[in-house]
């Protein structure tokens, strides 16, 4: 017969590991401070966030990590220890789509980890522009969403913004039906984003038919209005019915199991090479005919992966668009920064948005 730890021996094992662990961190958090002093010895100024070299040390912990603790709990770990220690080199400053509650702030926190001070601004304009303005280093906007597809303004505003594309966080979109009312029955009225309205819209024409649907600002402000009117109910994240105290009545009724949004970070640094990057770019043609093979034309030739394209109108010209590029692959390598000069020839207008680290988990 196996023979059993007494509990008593076990627990003074976790306490004697839990010393050594918090006298690590402590140990990480000096030195992180002593990067800071580095840093301003050197001359460096602006925010001490290095989106590139966090990717790489997130990367490197998932490599090493043996287990039986899953790749997302390390990470998440490691994350947040990277963020209260940013904090204490630098307070960093992140604007994100609010009210408070939205998926947008939970990007900003699975991204930056919740040392950070997270502002919420009303519309995507007003976080480009206080990141523009310097009121913070950082902002937090969503441009796609695997059910309904990209978010048109955001890639719209990047034609006459400055900022570049310096990182990319994907959230996992779990809708929840919530509310006061006693009985789902008496549920008249549903507020909620039209994109969260589209991604659900299965499930409400089989389970409140009779309900009128009906867009707001956002998730978040559509559980405050839930909160506050009478037989109605809410479509949103967990945290803004724990924001506003309302019961969730049925869990994940979004319509793909695998619904998932993308964000993107949005600020004035741009990013090194990690050897896993995403490059951004919006091109314009001008009407030509052959317009979008010319585009292709360099990357495919290269044999640089396409990621993603969106067309947009330019509101230059009648029948004249621009194109939104993802590629594989950092501008500073070899073969992109190729395809890029080849590019040029080909276009009227070609503007990098940014190289960026995928996304780790």
């Amino acid at each position: 017969m196996e023979s059993i730890t007494p509990l008593a021996e076990l627990r003074e094992k976790i306490d004697q590991i839990d010393q050594n662990i918090l006298n690590l961190i402590n140990q990480r958090a000096l030195c992180a401070m002593e990067v800071a002093k580095t840093k301003v010895a050197l001359g460096e100024q602006g925010t001490f966030y290095r989106p590139d070299r966090e990717s790489l040390v997130l990367r490197r912990i998932k490599d090493l990590n043996p287990g039986p603790l899953p790749d997302q709990t390390a990470i998440r770990f490691f994350r947040e220890l990277m963020s209260s220690c940013l904090a204490l080199e630098k307070p960093l400053d992140v604007a994100y789509l609010g009210p408070e509650g939205t998926f947008t702030q939970q990007a900003v926190l699975k991204h930056f980890g919740n040392a950070v001070k997270a502002t919420p601004e009303a519309t995507i304009n007003d976080i480009f522009t206080t990141v523009e303005n310097g009121g913070c280093q950082f902002g937090v906007v969503p441009v796609e969403n695997s059910t309904e597809g990209v978010i048109n303004y955001t890639f719209d505003r990047f034609l006459i913004s400055p900022l570049y594309i310096c990182g990319e966080v994907e959230i996992q979109i779990h809708q929840n039906l919530m509310g006061l009312v006693e009985d789902k029955t008496q549920i008249k009225e549903v507020f909620s984003h039209r994109q969260s309205l589209a991604q659900c819209r299965q499930w409400l024409e089989k389970n409140l038919s009779h309900a009128k649907l009906t867009d707001v600002s956002s998730n978040a402000e559509a559980a405050r209005l839930a909160s506050i009117t009478p037989n109605t109910a809410a479509i949103g994240g967990r945290p803004a019915a724990e924001l506003y105290h309302l019961n969730i009545y049925e869990k994940n009724i979004e319509d793909e199991s695998n619904n998932t949004t993308r964000f993107i970070i949005i600020g004035k640094q741009t990013s090194s090479s990690t050897g896993k990057d995403k490059t951004s770019l919006v091109v314009s043609t001008g009407n030509q005919p052959g317009a979008l093979h010319k585009v292709l034309g360099p990357f495919a030739k290269l044999g640089i992966g396409l990621l993603h394209i969106e067309s947009r109108p330019s509101r230059q010209g009648l029948w004249e668009y621009v194109f939104f590029i993802d590629i594989e692959g950092h501008s500073e390598d070899e073969k992109v920064a190729k395809a890029l000069d080849m590019l040029r020839d080909h276009v009227s207008m070609l503007k990098l948005l940014g190289s960026y680290p995928k996304a780790v988990l």
